[in-house]
């Protein structure tokens, strides 16, 4: 019994000790180690979530932080194919940004507001400024596979992620043309209103795009205008199976997008694609909710113990802290969707009010004070300085409450939020989450986890 003992504990330190050694070198993703490290715990029923909180979380177990990482230099040489024919010396500058925006340690915690959106922008305007040569908007599968492979190769010599492509789901179908029938320039200039549509996203309004869809409308009406050119195709082979008409559409807005980022100077095609992938972003809430029954059990039925729902409360939004940073209005969806599914387990009571559920209890928690980090709603990028290393602006003091959705149906849209909150942090609650600040809170996280698992 005690060999099984010494071999379990010394495997967790093992664990631990990699972990370690991972952020310290900046080496891999720390999400490979969390989720082994959560396997590795003892649970009570497998079919749960695995951060399932049956009980109240364990405490923070102190653990010295690595030093700094070196400064955010190319310190590798990539490999590259040489068989691909993409500029990347067109988008350079916007490259570095991506890779500092998804830096290795910070990818799988910013994936869904900053580094996935910055990916794929740059992806599109790689395309894009490469077509001014090529004069085309689109890779063939083989090519693309090379490229794409070059491009990540490039990304983590600066520093990135080297699980880019599965952080956020990027194939190299995403750089060929799918199942839009248009994908040379002259064609696409021939079919679509070129005038109109840049006129519509030369220049967008960030915050009035999402309601108004300017540019958006102006963009589906091209890749409409693309899609329909399959017919006549089809219709001179006799063919009568033709795809699924939304999904040929959304296809070609692929076309339209490369084809509006060849027309713009990099920095300016990455202001606007940021800004169009923003009203995406802000629409739904990207947590995975766990199993509530605990929830359930101490708050449902009218809540006859107020400290044992709050308790409750308490231990289940823990649990969603641990996944990823969101941005403000991302927490608002989430606070709805998560009051929708308490009201159908028989919630019924306030329990945000109740146990002081803000909008920033829904956001990974970093400081000494471990307080809650909301996102802007508008695009952000990560920053890099020589003294201070990678930081990225976020709201920790603002202490909106979190509203407790009143009617049967989510929020229709982000333009009819009943709760005004700003799109940037105010001056006075606008505040940088440093290197240091996260790195700390993700290895005191693994630590805890690994130790929980020797209970």
């Amino acid at each position: 019994m005690r060999e099984e003992v010494a071999r379990s504990l010394h495997l967790n330190l093992l664990i631990v000790f990699l972990l370690f050694l991972c952020l310290h070198e900046s080496c891999c993703s720390p999400f490979n180690y969390m989720k082994s490290s959560l396997i590795m715990g003892k649970r009570e029923n497998a079919l749960l979530p695995e951060m399932s909180p049956s009980a109240a979380p364990q405490p923070l177990v102190p653990l010295l932080a690595p030093s700094p990482l070196t400064p955010f230099t190319n310190n590798t040489v990539p490999k590259l194919s040489g068989l691909c024919m993409l500029n990347f010396d067109a988008v350079e500058s916007i490259m570095r940004m991506t890779s500092i925006d998804c830096l290795s340690v910070f990818a799988p915690f910013l994936a869904n507001v900053i580094c996935c959106p910055q990916l794929e922008a740059t992806l599109v305007i790689l395309i894009g400024q490469s077509s001014k040569d090529t004069n085309i908007l689109a890779l063939n599968g083989t090519l693309a596979k090379h490229c794409l492979s070059d491009f990540e190769q490039i990304l983590v010599g600066q520093g990135a992620s080297d699980n880019l492509q599965q952080i956020c789901s990027i194939r190299p179908s995403n750089l060929t043309e799918g199942s839009c029938p248009v994908k040379y320039i002259n064609e696409f200039e021939s079919t679509v209103d070129t005038s109109k549509l840049l006129v519509a996203c030369e220049k967008i309004d960030p915050v009035n795009e999402c309601c108004k869809q300017i540019c958006q409308n102006s963009i589906s009406e091209a890749a409409t205008n693309l899609a329909l050119k399959a017919y006549d195709l089809l219709s001179i082979d006799g063919s009568h199976a033709l795809s699924d008409h939304s999904s040929r559409v959304n296809d070609c807005k692929s076309i339209v997008l490369r084809w509006l980022a060849s027309k713009l100077d990099p920095s300016h095609a990455k202001e606007v694609l940021r800004g169009l992938s923003n009203c995406n972003v802000n629409k739904v809430c990207p947590l995975l909710f766990p199993n509530m029954s605990h929830v359930t059990k101490g708050c449902g039925d009218g809540i006859s113990n107020q400290t044992a729902c709050c308790n409750a409360m308490d231990s289940y939004v823990s649990h969603l802290q641990k996944q990823s940073f969101i941005t403000n209005l991302q927490a608002l969806d989430c606070a709805a969707s998560l009051g929708m599914k308490l009201q159908k387990v028989n919630v019924t009571k306030n329990v945000y009010k109740l146990c002081r559920i803000s909008l920033k209890d829904f956001s990974l928690q970093v400081g000494a004070q471990e307080s809650g980090c909301l996102l802007p709603s508008l695009p952000s990028d990560a920053t890099f300085d020589n003294s201070s290393g990678v930081s990225f602006v976020c709201d920790l003091n603002d202490n909106i409450p979190a509203p407790w959705p009143s009617g049967s149906q989510l929020p229709a849209s982000s333009c009819n939020k009943t709760v005004k909150i700003p799109a940037l942090p105010a001056a006075t609650s606008g505040q940088s989450a440093l290197y240091d600040e996260v790195l700390m809170f993700l290895l005191h996280f693994a630590a805890s986890v690994v130790l929980t698992s020797l209970l």
